[in-house]
């Protein structure tokens, strides 16, 4: 068991439903001169892939450098999470993939989603299975419960949208959290003991990782901050193992409270994207969802986002281990 800290620090991103009402709070959209500096820097680039992009190539002033530094800002030290409005969707999914990444280099470093090193994935249905252990569910049509990613910041831009559902839903991690520290002071201590996670990807064995689902990242005169990493289905699915250590009863019941807390009302902000919508989230501290979703029948109308994780070294939150995304050195 990691360090149980008896005082939380109560930051920004300890927030309820009630408190980001204002969508003014966390939404805004991209100004005219912001958006014609990143099409020249777009421009600038040419036809290099945005995998080989880097921020090197950006410019360090601008209505652009502006607007990203108060996003980061709020992903830092405000509520965690920001939605962008106005980005170009109507090209291809290229060129969409470069401002996209553009906008993420001003934010952190891209690290790899998969264990093939994947630094921007697709977020579409592609038919897969979402009953088998090896697919990623944002593959799938499914909904995802709540749950984390990996790196400090996860973005997410929106092409074209479902027929029907694939709403956002985000909560604040570290709210749940002393939410179960004051009702459930039995439960709290579980959330740092070690719990047994079930990886796998197509074409590999699974293995196993443990780890606890809340860790303490740093000691301040306010508090402890903390960091949340939690894919539930992840945990679950290591029972099916005979090498995986066994839940107890009590770190069953700590995951399916957080997941009742979650979806409750009072602790969720639910965001339904547009095309061209950017939405930034600092994983240590947001919960997010996805409902499942009834998607067009034309290929070329079918819901399709694009999926960026980010490192962000700065970030007090963050975990060593969690901020370089998937890599080898997670199955060893």
């Amino acid at each position: 068991m990691t360090q149980v800290p008896e005082r939380i620090a109560q930051t920004s991103a300890s927030w309820l439903n009630g408190d980001v009402v204002d969508e003014a709070s966390w939404c805004e959209r991209l100004a005219d001169d912001a958006r014609e500096q990143l099409e020249r820097i777009v421009a600038s680039v040419g036809e290099l892939p945005p995998e080989a992009m880097s921020a090197e190539l950006l410019p360090r002033s601008g209505a652009l450098v502006e607007a990203t530094a108060r996003w980061r800002a709020k992903l830092s030290d405000g509520r965690g999470f920001v939605l962008v409005r106005g980005l170009d969707a109507t090209a291809s999914a290229e060129a969409l993939a470069r401002r996209f990444v553009v906008l993420g280099l001003y934010l952190g470093v891209p690290v790899p989603q998969n264990l093939r090193g994947e630094l921007l994935t697709h977020v579409r249905d592609t038919g897969a299975d979402p009953s088998l252990p090896s697919t990623r569910l944002y593959t799938t049509r499914a909904e995802q419960d709540f749950h984390t990613d990996g790196a400090d910041i996860i973005g997410l831009t929106c092409r074209r949208t479902a027929r029907r559902g694939g709403e956002s839903r985000i909560a604040s991690s570290s709210r749940i959290v002393s939410e179960i520290q004051r009702t459930r002071p039995d439960l709290y201590p579980v959330l740092f003991e070690d719990f047994p996670w079930h990886y796998q990807e197509e074409g590999l064995g699974p293995f196993v990782l443990t780890r606890p689902i809340v860790s303490v990242a740093a000691q301040t005169p306010a508090g402890a901050r903390l960091n949340t990493f939690f894919i539930p289905w992840y945990i679950r699915r290591s029972q099916e193992l005979p090498d995986a250590p066994r839940l107890s009863a009590a770190q069953e019941e700590a995951i399916a409270m957080i997941e009742a807390l979650a979806n409750d009302p009072r602790f969720h902000l639910d965001m339904t994207f547009e095309p061209g919508d950017v939405q930034w989230l600092k994983n240590a501290a947001i919960l997010h969802k996805r409902t499942a979703y009834e998607d067009h029948d034309a290929p070329e109308d079918k819901r399709h986002l694009l999926r960026l994780w980010l490192r962000a070294d700065d970030f007090v939150d963050g975990d060593a281990q969690l901020r370089g995304g998937i890599t080898e050195g997670l199955t060893r």
